[in-house]
């Protein structure tokens, strides 16, 4: 079940579109399920002036995608990195379990779009060498490892998401 602030973001998505000549562009897929997404954005005094997306997906995409553009514009390049999956759902009022991988393609293009706009204007049009992807330990309750992306329960070994994709560290605290 959906809450109504996803399905107002689906069924009314706001900033849909793309930026033509945009600062920075992110662009993210999930394999598992084939949902795309691509975030352009214009900046201004290190500042989101205007920011668009283009979404191919599950509903919960598109209101993901809806909700990031929505908090990050006006926001600082700064605040805006500090964006993330969390707190995407928690301004959704949740996701259900199987479409939490959802919240991270948001971000991720949030984020990706940041760092290219932060490539372009050190005049670096493409990364020498993209940087590995930050890969968060699993998180472990009542025994159990569970990925920290999509809460989906993992073997305790496991490399990456069986469900998502998304790299995975196996860490005892």
């Amino acid at each position: 079940m959906y809450s109504e602030t996803v399905m107002d973001h689906f069924k009314s998505p706001r900033n849909v579109g793309k930026i033509e000549d945009a600062d920075g562009i992110g662009e993210v897929g999930n394999p598992v399920c084939g949902d795309m997404m691509t975030i352009t954005l214009k900046v201004k005094d290190d500042r989101i002036e205007d920011i668009k997306f283009e979404t191919f997906g599950c509903g919960a995409a598109i209101a993901v995608s809806s909700m990031v553009t929505e908090m990050a514009k006006g926001k600082t390049l700064e605040g805006a990195l500090k964006i993330t999956n969390k707190s995407v759902v928690e301004e959704l009022e949740g996701l259900p379990k199987n479409k939490l991988h959802c919240s991270n393609l948001g971000a991720d293009a949030l984020h990706q779009a940041i760092m290219d706009y932060y490539e372009r204007k050190e005049g670096r049009t493409k990364p020498k060498k993209r940087q590995r992807e930050k890969v968060e330990p699993l998180e472990h309750r009542e025994g159990r490892c569970y990925c920290p992306y999509c809460d989906v329960e993992l073997a305790e070994e496991a490399p990456t998401c069986t469900f998502c994709g998304k790299p995975t560290e196996h860490r005892h605290a």
